[in-house]
């Protein structure tokens, strides 16, 4: 039987002033990232946590940047109650070493693309899995899967781990980031 995965804590604000700022990361910014940067984005909002954390996501990867969210991915969140109707690829940049306090990569390839270029003085420990926060995942078993080439379902099983998550996740930032 597989043991659930443990979630580290939330790393440290790099800067005492709002907000905690945080971005998920895939391949192509069009599918699983901004379905967590929306999902996380409107659940930190009810929280009442819109203002202390912000939520921004990006890809890899080149070619899609400045084109909307996957239509199928879109559909979904606007049937769940989520608006990705504002979200436009981008690109991840070294910069965002330094302007983030937490990544998160939706795959284990991401996170190599990722780490790959983590500059020398970057800290590396702010990197982490998506699902690390996920309390269903196994420490095995910590990849989004990546719904664009195959069925509709794939992306409601994308949306569960997402809102699984990003629950999780609120709650690790009320106690952590709202409370310093």
């Amino acid at each position: 039987m597989r043991q659930p995965a443990k979630a580290q804590g939330l790393p440290a604000r790099r800067s005492p002033r709002p907000p905690y700022r945080i971005a998920v990361v895939c391949l192509g910014n069009i599918c699983r990232s901004p379905m967590a940067e929306v999902v996380l984005a409107a659940r930190l909002e009810r929280a009442g946590l819109g203002g202390e954390v912000e939520v921004v996501s990006a890809g890899t990867g080149d070619w899609h940047m400045g084109q909307p969210m996957d239509r199928r991915a879109a559909a979904l969140l606007t049937a769940h109650g989520y608006d990705g109707s504002r979200h436009r690829a981008q690109q991840f940049a070294t910069a965002w070493f330094e302007d983030c306090d937490l990544i998160l990569a939706m795959d284990a390839a991401n996170r190599s693309d990722i780490a790959a270029l983590l500059p020398e003085s970057a800290d590396g420990s702010r990197v982490r899995m998506f699902r690390e926060f996920d309390p269903r995942a196994a420490d095995d078993d910590r990849d989004v899967p990546d719904p664009f080439y195959g069925e509709d379902d794939g992306f409601d099983t994308v949306l569960a781990m997402v809102e699984r998550t990003a629950a999780a996740l609120v709650t690790a930032l009320e106690r952590e980031v709202a409370g310093a």
